[in-house]
């Protein structure tokens, strides 16, 4: 993973300076608004560096971003299994999915943000990322709600829905932490956040689970 944190002196040519300062002023001003003139300076390199390190501002931009969601899916193939042999109960599972990759978030909160807020647009390599990516976090997502939800394998759309509940919860805080800051003074990137969210996620996800237990209880009384 690319270091959100790194500190580059002025005038140190490295490849971690031209990844922080990409990082800072896609997320000021989009990609779109950025020119490789502006990161090189940022980051006190040569210009012809950034070509260089990463073949011009797209190969930077795809850089960013396969890192970023190669980081997310490993965390959340781990805690996928982690969550698995834990013997947790259902809902547990998912609020211990859960924190592991809103921490995930929190760590690289930047490179989050504007990995999500790209995602929202059409184009090539969007499309690309969702067909590998975001196709394997859907894949990964139904086999755990599969597992802990028996309904979920006979009702797939059910669980495609109840996916993207849970996937929206996760990640919405990220996407959108301007709106989170400005209209309900709260702070995605705080850990205080995470400790209060995950208390919600918790609750959400034993309405979910409850639910599961009632629908099998009434298949089994209807079975009798």
């Amino acid at each position: 993973m690319p270091s959100e944190h790194a500190n580059p002196a002025g005038g140190k040519k490295s490849r971690e300076a031209v990844i922080h300062s990409a990082l800072k002023l896609f997320n000021m001003s989009g990609y779109d608004g950025t020119s490789v003139r502006a990161i090189a300076a940022d980051a006190g390199v040569n210009l012809a560096l950034v070509s260089y390190y990463f073949g011009g501002k797209q190969g930077l931009l795809e850089y960013l971003m396969s890192s970023f969601f190669e980081g997310y899916l490993n965390e959340l193939e781990d805690a996928g299994q982690d969550a698995a042999v834990s013997g947790k109960q259902a809902g547990d599972r998912l609020v211990f999915i859960a924190d592991r990759l809103i921490t995930y978030q929190q760590k690289y909160f930047y490179l989050s943000r504007f990995c999500h807020r790209e995602m929202t647009l059409d184009n090539q390599l969007v499309r690309e990322l969702m067909s590998s990516y975001l196709m394997k976090e859907k894949y990964l997502l139904i086999e755990i709600f599969e597992e802990i939800l028996p309904d979920a394998a006979t009702d797939p759309q059910a669980a495609e829905f109840t996916v993207l509940q849970y996937r929206d919860l996760v990640i919405m805080p990220f996407l959108q932490p301007q709106f989170l800051r400005e209209v309900f003074f709260l702070r995605p990137s705080e850990p205080s956040f995470r400790i209060n969210y995950l208390r919600y996620i918790s609750q959400w996800a034993e309405q979910v689970t409850q639910v599961e237990k009632e629908s099998d209880g009434s298949r089994n009384q209807l079975s009798k």
